[in-house]
């Protein structure tokens, strides 16, 4: 009876690798102990239990389905779902996402920093009026598994000759400069399409690498080619920022000019996710005195594996009051605009992207930015930039969305005509988002 019952209980409570393993060792044991000996059966069979059960690795299958309502195709489209919400009660360490039977690239990331992963992302392609449903399984034990990579990031320091040095993050007090001390002086960031990066000081602007050809560029590179990397066929900055928002960058607003995000207590710039399917980064404002306020500010850049296009999320430590805010597109030489005034800034332009006029030459790039008309409070444009003026009283953050070309790339937009047709169509995009709901827990 007691050997039937030790079967069961095996056959319940292990995984099927399990059943048999322990089982078997049961039994091998249990024949040189005296049947009458219940005491060392007993102890036994509790200490198999145990030292197994603690490498059990505990798991959860879920079901979703992805709706595409929209009459086009959604190509690469982001999904992002919470763990929690998922009904994981343990921490998850690793994922499978599988898609008509065929697992996809997925990652999990830690948001903030308390060493438990909150988000699983992967991105698919969802035609037109169409359901898809994905089958998720999440493990507590970690998988060795990887997947190609879809963007790249780093973050680095210039050390002593020319070895620089990978940081993850630093802050730095609002008085500091470390602009110089910092390779491309900030966080950089690449999908296949585009490339990336933000000024780490008061500025906070995102500047533009263009492509001649799609790939992987930044590790090599670290933004500045080296002259026969430019002749084997990189691309290289494509945008001389100036005072201007470049592409997309919050800024402040004084009723007539955009304002740098000054001054602040602390500013800490953050590589948050690596990979495979999409980067984040951080840029935090501790104690920006604004407007008659003092706010705690992050804004949130993200990529994703085949976009040229990234999302920015602004969020606040406490529900926001009338602060106006500033952002859209550089003016870039004797550029040409595009609004729609709902929402959607584009600019065409041709400038050279840097001070050096005679080894390089001007670069043409089209700009964009998406934001939501409900937090719109005017359009003003300054010297520098194309702008919206943006509140969103009562609540703690918005989110928008930045895209860009660049002349040189061979599978992107050549004319501003093409450009703003481009701009229009990404924008209805946006605006059709996938809906997300659990069939199965």
């Amino acid at each position: 009876m007691f050997m039937c019952k030790y079967r069961d209980f095996c056959q319940n409570f292990y995984p099927d690798n399990q059943k048999i393993h322990v089982y078997k060792t049961f039994m091998s044991y249990i024949c040189n102990i005296k049947t009458n000996d219940m005491k060392k059966l007993v102890a036994l069979f509790l200490f198999l239990v145990i030292s197994i059960s603690g490498s059990y690795a505990a798991t959860k299958h879920v079901i979703i389905s992805v709706t595409n309502n929209w009459n086009k195709e959604k190509a690469n489209e982001p999904v992002v779902l919470n763990l929690k919400k998922l009904g994981a009660t343990f921490d998850v360490q690793s994922a499978a996402v599988k898609v008509d039977g065929k697992e996809i690239a997925s990652q999990l990331d830690d948001l903030d920093n308390d060493q438990i992963n909150d988000e699983l992302a992967f991105v698919l392609n969802v035609p037109a009026n169409t359901k898809k449903n994905i089958d998720i399984t999440l493990s507590s034990e970690k998988s060795g598994k990887t997947y190609p990579q879809g963007v790249y990031a780093d973050m680095m320091m210039r050390g002593s000759k020319g070895k620089n040095i990978l940081i993850k993050s630093l802050t730095i007090p609002g008085t500091s400069n470390v602009y110089s001390q910092m390779m491309h002086h900030g966080p950089a960031f690449e999908s296949e399409l585009t490339a990336y990066r933000i000024y780490f000081d008061e500025k906070q602007t995102v500047d533009l690498y263009g492509k001649f050809h799609k790939g992987f560029e930044l590790k090599e590179s670290q933004w500045y080619p080296t002259d026969a990397q430019l002749a084997h066929g990189f691309g290289d900055d494509v945008l001389n920022v100036k005072g201007s928002c470049g592409l997309g960058t919050l800024k402040g607003w004084d009723g007539t000019n955009a304002t740098h995000i000054t001054p602040v207590d602390y500013l800490t710039e953050t590589i948050v996710a690596y990979g495979p399917v999409r980067t984040v980064v951080d840029i935090i404002d501790t104690n920006w005195k604004y407007q008659g306020s003092i706010l705690n500010m992050r804004v949130r850049y993200i990529l994703y594996s085949g976009h040229r296009d990234c999302q920015v999320q602004v969020s606040f430590g406490k529900p926001l009051g009338n602060e106006v805010f500033a952002t859209g597109v550089q003016k870039v030489g004797v550029s040409q605009e595009f609004s729609d005034h709902k929402g959607l800034v584009a600019g065409w332009g041709n400038d050279w992207p840097v001070n050096d006029t005679v080894k390089y030459h001007k670069e043409t790039v089209g700009l964009a930015t998406v934001i939501p008309a409900k937090i719109i409070k005017s359009e003003i444009n300054d010297k520098y930039s194309y702008l919206y003026q943006i509140s969103a009283p009562g609540t703690q953050g918005f989110t928008y969305y930045i895209s860009f070309t660049s002349m040189k790339e061979t599978f992107g937009y050549k004319t501003p005509e093409a450009w703003f047709n481009y701009a229009k169509a990404w924008k209805e995009e946006v605006e059709h988002p996938v809906s997300v709901a659990c069939l199965f827990k």
